[in-house]
């Protein structure tokens, strides 16, 4: 008896233990100085990088892993035979990628490791496509950091996607994960995706990178220039002397605190422009001295500082104190403290990409998500920020629904049967097109059917409290979920899992109305609370709220609330009040029901 009562004890013990180390967070942490000596002519680079990382995990580790981004930009790379396979490539992709099959030996992008030390000690690598793979000489105890130093030389590629030389608009250099990138590691374990074109994880960290280019080369990125005096081009303070040193090349030093990404772009004919934004923070604007639409993009200028304004008021004050915004790159392309767009462009469209790109310095640069696994988190809150943004501040008049084009895009694809869930891996979709449309419209939706069911302010609370919460770390969507249960008492573990991790869809219809009696159908798989209006005979109207049972709570409203509805129960009767001319099921349109037809009945007379 004493021995099996010790034995529980000790499980007992055991499991409480496991439970508080699981309920702690933590991440890992990187120091990265990098010294970059850019040849204009060749587009080569030497590169020497210190790295220190700290391992702040549980775990000893016996392994690291970088990213060598730059490898996929060459013939017969994962990116491009992927490309090859996918049902439907992205359209910006299809030209330029079968243009990375006829490139040559000095047009294709390359990282080549020719050294790299641990502590001081040369330690064994390997290279598998974009992956180098490192085996420690001694593990990284946990809780301790280790030092890499690492010489390489690198190549930049013909722009073909996100990052490149000599993108359509003639913009010299778009330096994006051009660096030897420390994959990261947490509770999951390591995320060493190669790179097949989409987006990315990082680890937090400081950066502190000099970078050596031809004195005619602008720069603009990711951090503080350092040492405005020495290099000029607009960075400098004209009450001060100057300092340029001798010689073809300028040595640009920024320093970036906290990030966990770092982007730069170069070109020998940018405009620079400076503007104060909201909390003192400088706004830059590189661009072409020559671009046709120049009018465009100093309105697009003006209307940045409004819309960073407006996301400082919805989600939470951005925190850094710079934000540079640069003709270059393939699209539209967001990055730490800074993001590459196209500029040829309609106002409206300089615009719009402006507000998806800046939205991102929320949801995903400070609110890190992985956008690999869960891209929804990225694009979808960014979108659904700057579809508010565009209707307050573009629009002459507001729509009363800014997110009905993210609705049209999921039920066009459902209708045709190609929805797949929003848990699958960016990468691994079957259509390139239904990547994109849950991403971004799927992942706006989930925002906006969450209103639907906590109530907009709710909402509205719900996102200034997980930024707060969750900024300068990697949220996950149990992350957003329960601070929507915190901040409205209302259980939404259903909700995460029927809209996120299922292809289940929303069908409510009313099916029988005699004798002031209503009754409504689930007939989709996905349940939810269900807001019914009905117009009286008399002409007045009333409001119903019938909550979801497994909610075990109910939103705010000035509905009458009636009994919940248990999800089991494929239908549900209530009583009118008076003699009913028409019932409607969700009136806001803001529940995705994929079939509307059976929402709204005339009673006929």
């Amino acid at each position: 008896m004493k021995n099996t009562f010790l034995f529980s004890i000790l499980n007992l013990l055991f499991f409480v233990g496991n439970a508080q180390s699981n309920s702690t967070y933590w991440q890992q942490h990187v120091d990265y100085t990098m010294n970059i000596d850019m040849n204009v002519e060749n587009y080569q680079y030497d590169g020497k990088q210190k790295l220190v990382y700290t391992n702040n995990s549980p775990d000893d580790l016996e392994l690291v892993f970088y990213h060598l981004y730059f490898n996929a930009f060459q013939p017969g790379s994962e990116m491009y035979v992927r490309s090859q396979n996918v049902a439907d490539p992205d359209r910006r992709f299809i030209k330029n990628i079968t243009n990375l099959a006829n490139l040559d030996e000095t047009q294709i992008g390359f990282i080549k490791v020719n050294s790299l030390k641990q502590n001081g000690k040369p330690v064994k690598y390997e290279v598998t496509g974009t992956v180098l793979k490192v085996y420690l000489n001694t593990p990284i105890k946990a809780g301790k950091k280790a030092t890499f130093e690492m010489e390489y030389l690198a190549q930049v590629p013909e722009q073909t996607r996100r990052s490149g030389r000599n993108n359509k608009e003639g913009i010299a250099l778009s330096m994006a994960q051009w660096y030897p990138k420390m994959a990261e590691y947490d509770i999951e374990g390591w995320h060493t995706d190669p790179y097949i074109s989409h987006e990315f994880h990082g680890v937090w960290g400081d950066f502190d990178v000099t970078i050596h280019i031809d004195k005619n080369y602008t720069i603009g990125g990711t951090g503080y220039l350092q040492n405005p005096q020495e290099v000029g081009h607009g960075y400098e303070d004209i009450s001060k002397k100057m300092k340029l040193p001798e010689g073809d090349k300028l040595a640009w030093n920024f320093k970036a605190p906290n990030v966990h990404d770092f982007t730069w772009a170069a070109d020998p004919n940018y405009t620079h422009d400076i503007l104060e934004g909201p909390n003192d923070v400088k706004l830059h604007f590189l661009y072409k001295n020559d671009l046709i639409n120049k009018s465009n993009w100093v309105k697009m200028e003006e209307m940045t500082v409004k819309t960073m304004e407006f996301y400082n008021e919805l989600v939470g004050d951005y925190p850094y104190k710079q934000y540079s915004i640069i003709q270059g790159g393939d699209g539209g392309m967001e990055y730490g403290m800074s993001t590459l767009i196209t500029a040829n462009r309609t106002l409206n469209s300089l615009i719009n990409v402006m507000q998806h790109e800046l939205a991102h310095s929320w949801f995903q640069f400070i609110l890190a998500t992985n956008e690999s696994k869960h891209a929804w988190m990225d694009e979808g809150f960014a979108t659904y920020i700057d579809n508010l943004a565009t209707n307050e501040l573009v629009r002459t008049e507001k729509l009363d629904n800014p997110f009905a084009y993210s609705y049209q895009s999921y039920f066009g694809y459902v209708k045709i049967g190609r929805q797949e869930s929003l848990s699958v891996h960016i990468d691994r979709y079957k259509h390139e097109r239904v990547a994109s449309s849950n991403a971004y419209q799927k992942g706006a939706i989930f925002l906006v059917q969450l209103g639907y069911i906590i109530g907009q302010d709710n909402l509205n609370k719900t996102l200034k409290k997980y930024y707060q919460d969750f900024k300068f770390k990697h949220p996950t969507p149990n992350d957003i979920m329960r601070t929507a249960e915190k901040v409205s008492g209302i259980q939404l573990d259903w909700y995460l899992n029927e809209w996120t991790q299922t292809t289940h869809t929303i069908d409510y219809g009313i099916k029988v109305i005699a004798n002031n009696n209503i009754t409504l159908e689930r007939i989709g798989r996905m349940p939810m609370p269900i807001d019914v209006l009905v117009t009286y005979t008399d002409g007045t109207s009333e409001e119903f709220y019938i909550p979801l049972r497994m909610m075990l709570g109910s939103k705010s409203t000035n509905a009458t609330q009636i009994n919940n509805w248990a999800w089991s129960f494929p239908t549900y009767t209530f009583k009118a009040t008076k003699e009913i001319k028409s019932v409607e099921i969700d009136p806001s349109q803001r529940m995705a029901d994929i079939d509307r037809k059976n929402n709204l009945v005339e009673v006929s007379e």
